[in-house]
């Protein structure tokens, strides 16, 4: 039989199939224990398996090659030691195996994110917070419902209620419990001689559902009630800009480490964390933010026929910069107009012009009224950066999907 008759065999034969794969797995297991094997052992598989594979050849002979088959898993079972817990080590290559896949696809190819904070609102939503402590009206959904809500909608509900009279007493910063689930936090505080946990995916959580740490609160009081929103969670593509650089305009996620306030050479930020914001300039460009809040790179004007920027400058020009819109950008002359002064101290008015360093780039959010971007610390190196937004798979919002601009 030529090799194509052997091939064609192979496809039509359910049993031939099956013996490839027995010896196989017998060759696999000598190999893997021929230094506690006498020759003896070695031997007589081996022609148990040459055996096996002569009938393989042979065709319509089906009975003969099963009956081969079985000879060689007797001889497997009698020569082969027999490993101990060999169930609980297959199940343990399994999940090495599962796990070395999971960590290649995190390295090389998607990175799971969470959006941390409202900066490229209405683009990407990051975690907020809804008080429902002056709304009696609103209730928390109980059982399947909240479940499913959260599923969903990726709305989660904190209830604490003061169990006694006193004022907080004792604080807690978040901290995380579980190493493999990074994103939930504990945090505690000390009320009336209690303590009390709350588990949450928000570190900020207490802050930002303004529970008050100087204020007298009675039995039956609801220190917290609210209403989260987790934010989208999305994976970053990690392989593109091992091709190619990035564009303007594309949104990145990028690493915090070594990013520097360009006035005090002091961090600006912590130095562990990964911010997302959209690239609006590249090395050695020069930028400048006008009064009608449209960037000017290189002396050329950025409106909404430039790609990626089309809902960017979108807004209407007679409308006011509002947070959570889009509204352009604003330069710190802006901004002071609307009680944001500070917020871009590298571009204080319009004529003030900012010059990137080779191999650096330049990001903004695209919520400008409210984003801690390179409006304060200028450019950042290119090695920072860990890849570009690719797709929204939580929670199931307008924004669900691939990577929209």
């Amino acid at each position: 039989m030529d090799k194509g008759e052997m091939i064609l065999h192979w496809f039509r034969s359910r049993a031939v199939r099956q013996a490839a794969t027995l010896c196989r797995h017998v060759r696999r297991n000598v190999n893997a224990q021929r230094d506690r094997l006498s020759p003896e052992a070695v031997e007589i598989i081996s022609g148990a398996i040459a055996a096996v594979q002569s009938e393989m050849t042979s065709p319509m002979e089906t009975k003969r090659l099963r009956k081969r088959m079985a000879e060689l898993e007797k001889a497997a079972a009698k020569w082969l030691p027999s490993p101990a817990h060999a169930a609980t080590r297959e199940n343990l290559e399994v999940i090495l195996v599962a796990v070395a896949v999971a960590v290649a696809i995190h390295t090389f190819f998607l990175k799971p994110f969470k959006i941390p904070t409202g900066s490229m609102q209405p683009t990407l939503y990051g975690i907020t917070a809804e008080d429902l402590r002056n709304k009696p009206g609103v209730r928390i959904p109980n059982g399947l419902s909240r479940c499913i809500e959260f599923c969903i909608d990726g709305n989660s509900y904190h209830h604490v209620v003061a169990e006694d009279d006193g004022m907080i007493e004792d604080y807690q910063p978040p901290r995380r419990i579980l190493p493999f689930l990074p994103f939930i936090y504990r945090q505690s505080f000390k009320l009336g001689g209690k303590w009390y946990d709350v588990w949450s995916a928000w570190d900020r959580l207490l802050d930002e559902a303004g529970v008050k740490r100087r204020y007298l609160y009675h039995k039956g009081d609801d220190i917290l009630k609210v209403k989260v929103f987790a934010g989208d969670h999305l994976f970053v593509d990690r392989l593109s800009y091992n091709f190619r650089r990035p564009a303007r305009g594309e949104i990145i996620v990028f690493e915090t480490r070594g990013i520097t306030n360009p006035e005090t050479g002091l961090p600006a930020m912590p130095q562990d964390q990964f911010y997302i914001k959209r690239l609006v300039a590249l090395g050695t460009e020069r930028v400048r933010i006008g009064d009608d809040r449209h960037l000017v790179v290189n002396d050329h004007w950025l409106g909404q026929t430039v790609p990626h920027f089309e809902n960017v400058y979108s807004f209407d020009a007679n409308q006011p910069p509002r947070e959570n819109q889009y509204s352009g950008h604003l330069n710190d002359s802006i901004a002071a107009r609307f009680d944001k002064s500070g917020l871009a101290p590298l571009f204080p008015d319009e004529r003030s012009e900012f010059t990137l360093r080779p191999e650096h780039y330049m990001v903004m959010g695209d919520n400008t009224m409210n984003s801690l971007d390179s409006r304060t610390w200028g450019d950042f190196s290119r090695t920072n950066v860990i890849g570009k937004y690719f797709f929204v798979y939580w929670p199931f919002s307008r924004r669900f999907g691939w990577a929209a601009w």
